[in-house]
């Protein structure tokens, strides 16, 4: 018989075993990020692997019980980036915004707003401001990246000389131009040693700086930088969800400024809410299956990166893609419609690049195909419209039955109605030809 005095000493040896394990694993997880940090091919001068390893278990620790504790830097002065860079601040972390032109940075100083991006909003009196990128980014824990995907490359051969073991964070959403190159792709290829994450969700800035409540995703194979990210930016009103996925996070904030544009291009043709939810969800449709071919978990789609900044962009004029959309649908033409947004609306590049992807490898997109083909093609909306609505069959959910099957089955039917009325049509002529003899 087993006494209780085994039984406490057996639960001790397990919870002791347990302990181990998970500091394994933690010394594991740090020992990667280490490795990586330290494979630098920049000329650096090499870190001591053990010295940093231990640094970084220690700085670890501190965010946790003390997140203001956390040196940030956002580059990128746009109302996104601004509105993080705010976020932290408020929170506590020791936060600088970059921003290219000096003269800007003492108006953002001076005034403590950005009156460009986000006017009549006050920032945080601890929010510090900077244009000399080196300053910026030097001896930061995080650097998070919000320019326009057009200048992200660059803005990462930029930093390339100053970074010293920061992590990275990309607050952009696209694809680079001619590449088809995701964010994170554009990092692992300009700085491979570096230690990464990705954040998207529905955040329109505005409302953040009102203070409705809100929520993103940071997704990273580092659960040391998630939890920091999270530690940084969520607060009582905005809430960060973790995720590893980063392909499936990153492609649903590329992929949604595609239907954001033909939600605008529908409203301006004042279409009705059964439209509007069709192209929401075939929207949908078409994310989750680019997803899946690109490697990411159809699962992502359903979560805030996939379908809840899918809505949020698809309903809102805050958006600057559906507003690039509502004036193609009003006869502008996209060059013209850009110059008018006066930002950079993604979506524009984003629809000519999975348009050649999709077409490339065989991937059903639809609704991608018909926007390309009305913006760069100049096909008429309303006949491109029409053919979307006659063009084949599908299953309703994506991955709960087998599109081939479906889409034979109702096209077998749709040829056999056809040939019976083509049949009865002809006898009908061929009697009423016997009946005029």
């Amino acid at each position: 018989m087993t006494s209780a005095n085994d039984k406490n000493k057996d639960k001790s040896i397990d919870s002791s075993q347990a302990e181990n394990k998970a500091a394994e694993k933690q010394n594991s997880l740090l020992s990667g990020i280490i490795e990586r940090a330290t494979k630098s091919g920049l000329g650096r001068k090499k870190l001591n692997p053990s010295a940093v390893e231990s640094a970084v278990a220690k700085n670890m620790a501190e965010i946790h019980n003390n997140p203001t504790k956390l040196r940030l830097a956002f580059l990128g002065g746009g109302s996104f980036g601004t509105a993080m860079a705010n976020l932290a601040a408020r929170n506590g972390c020791d936060t600088t915004l970059w921003v290219r032109n000096k003269r800007t940075v003492k108006a953002m100083a001076k005034t403590q707003t950005n009156k460009k991006y986000l006017p009549g909003y006050k920032l945080d009196d601890r929010l510090k401001y900077s244009h000399d990128l080196q300053a910026a980014v030097k001896d930061t824990d995080i650097i998070f990246i919000a320019v326009p995907g057009l200048a992200f490359r660059e803005t990462l051969k930029s930093i390339a000389p100053f970074i010293s073991g920061q992590s990275i964070v990309s607050l952009t959403k696209g694809m680079e131009k001619d590449t088809f190159a995701l964010m994170s792709d554009i990092i692992k290829d300009e700085l491979p040693e570096v230690n990464f994450g990705v954040m998207s969700g529905p955040n329109l800035a505005i409302e953040i700086m009102k203070n409705m409540p809100s929520a993103t995703v940071i997704a990273s194979d580092s659960e040391p930088l998630r939890h920091a990210v999270q530690a940084a930016l969520h607060s009582a009103f905005f809430r960060v969800f973790a995720s590893d996925d980063v392909r499936g996070v990153e492609l649903g904030g590329a992929l949604k400024n595609i239907y954001a544009i033909a939600m605008g291009m529908a409203a301006a043709y004042e279409v009705g809410e059964n439209t509007k939810a069709m192209i929401l969800t075939r929207g949908l449709a078409e994310m989750s299956r680019f997803g899946v071919h690109a490697g990411a978990n159809p699962l992502t789609f359903l979560g805030l990166s996939g379908v809840g900044d899918l809505y949020a962009t698809c309903s809102s004029e805050l958006s600057r893609n559906y507003r690039i959309g509502n004036m193609l649908g009003r006869g502008m033409t996209i060059d013209a419609a850009v110059k008018k947004l006066g930002q950079t609306a993604e979506g524009v590049n984003t629809i000519q690049q999975v348009h050649e992807k999709a077409t490339k490898e065989g991937i059903y997109m639809p609704i991608t195909h018909a926007l390309h083909a009305v913006i760069y093609e100049d096909k008429a909306a309303l006949g491109v419209a029409l053919h979307l609505m006659e063009a084949g069959f599908r299953s309703d959910v994506e991955f709960v039955m087998e599109h081939d099957h479906s889409n034979a089955s109702l096209t077998a039917q749709m040829q056999t109605a056809s040939s019976n009325a083509k049949n009865a049509k002809n006898a009908k002529n061929k009697k009423a030809d016997g009946d005029n003899k």
